[in-house]
């Protein structure tokens, strides 16, 4: 298997983006985001994630951050993956749903190729990490993530958004704390 978009060290910082099945649009109702807020606030306080930066859109997550505590970030993110991936599926099943019956045949068929036993499959595998070597990438990274929803024109401000740390930077009140960083 490839390492070339994988966080393979333990001691960098990365820029993480996990994606769904097939983009499907699963974040987007409260409920969803506050499965992945949770768990990532489990992750930050129980497994040494530090995040510096993040966004949650309706089909994937973009994270800056770091595993410390002798935690391994790809153990982390599968961690993460996996408990949320549960989760997600019994939302899905138990709450209000337009779209239930689609989106769990759609999470089924996305199994038929695994040789592992499974009945749903909300992420894609593995994830799109790049390691973070320069002041520059990391501006550059922090701003793609706090603009992510502004290219999608779902705000007209980054820190309108309530899922993304730009709230944070901004001052402004946010679920999730992260590690704010002295470079704007």
């Amino acid at each position: 298997m490839s390492t070339k978009y994988k966080a393979t060290t333990t001691e960098d910082a990365y820029f993480i983006t996990i994606t769904t099945v097939g983009w499907i649009d699963v974040f987007t109702r409260v409920n969803q985001k506050t499965v992945l807020i949770n768990a990532l606030q489990h992750c930050q306080q129980n497994k040494g994630l530090e995040i510096y930066a993040y966004c949650i859109m309706s089909s994937h997550i973009h994270l800056l951050c770091k595993s410390t505590d002798g935690f391994t970030l790809s153990d982390v993110i599968r961690d993460l993956k996996k408990f949320t991936s549960k989760k997600i599926i019994q939302l899905i099943i138990d709450e209000p749903e337009s779209r239930r019956e689609w989106m769990l045949e759609y999470f089924k068929k996305a199994c038929e190729h695994l040789k592992r036993e499974q009945h749903y499959k909300v992420w894609q595998d593995g994830y799109h990490a790049e390691i973070i070597e320069t002041n520059w990438f990391i501006k550059q990274k922090v701003n793609y993530i706090h603009n992510n929803p502004v290219k999608d024109k779902i705000v007209a401000l980054p820190e309108d958004y309530y899922y993304s740390s730009a709230r944070n930077y901004a001052g402004l009140h946010n679920d999730l704390n992260v590690i704010l960083l002295d470079l704007f």
